[in-house]
């Protein structure tokens, strides 16, 4: 997949982190392969028994020279998988980690079917947080977030699911982010672009995902992939 995505042009690629399962993995992978980074967290559905020893441990490995991030974290109110209180510390942990250390933070947000309940909370907790850099992994909500996004200089970053012949909200929150602001990505092996949609996702999938995105903002592929990794060398620092 590493090779495909490079012969596709994607030439940074990073690994996410789930939990204490995963997250030695992507950082064995990105220890491995100079075009991989890492993020390492504990993701809001697997936030059952977060206490201060998994923030400790979470914060140690974070410290990685090929850790980038912290997360994914945040709040998911459509799987009844982790307790609210057990996500919600999860939460506040990876907000303060990835303050100390100075790195962006991946936010997962995901509601019950017809709530805003999960993606309002995680907004307010971290307005309230008032840290470092904010990206909104496989954005998926109104465009009005996205423009409360913008007031907080968070990136937005969007997935397959914006290529889908019924998300034009997200095509729509997608025109609105300012340029120093917007990023893509494929959320593998989850979402796969509408080309090959029912596939299994992988990195070099991403193309098309940020092809359909420069149409929607009104550029050239070679502009939005301009845009794209000057900000992605921003906030992850590769």
């Amino acid at each position: 997949m590493i090779a495909a995505a490079a012969e596709a042009g994607v030439n940074r690629i990073l690994s996410v982190g789930l939990g204490e399962d995963s997250n030695p993995g992507v950082i064995e992978l990105a220890a491995s392969h100079d075009s991989v980074f890492a993020s390492v967290g504990r993701h809001p559905n697997g936030a059952d028994g977060f206490d201060d020893a998994a923030a400790a441990r979470l914060s140690e490995l974070a410290r990685r020279d090929e850790v980038v991030a912290v997360g994914e974290t945040g709040l998911d109110f459509y799987r009844d998988r982790s307790r609210p209180a057990d996500q919600r510390r999860a939460f506040s942990a990876q907000i303060a980690i990835a303050g100390i250390l100075g790195k962006p933070v991946v936010i997962h947000m995901r509601d019950a079917e017809g709530s805003e309940d999960a993606v309002k909370e995680c907004f307010d907790t971290l307005e309230k947080a008032a840290g470092g850099d904010v990206i909104l992994h496989c954005f998926s909500v109104a465009p009005a977030w996205a423009e409360r996004a913008a007031a907080n200089r968070w990136y937005c970053s969007f997935a397959g699911n914006a290529t889908y012949p019924k998300a034009e909200g997200l095509r729509e929150a997608a025109a609105e982010v300012p340029e120093d602001r917007i990023l893509v990505e494929t959320d593998s092996p989850f979402l796969a672009p509408q080309p090959v949609r029912g596939k299994p996702n992988q990195p070099a999938n991403v193309v098309a995902t940020a092809e359909r995105i420069a149409e929607v903002r009104g550029v050239s592929y070679a502009e939005l992939e301009s845009q794209v990794e000057a900000n992605a060398a921003r906030v992850f620092g590769w």
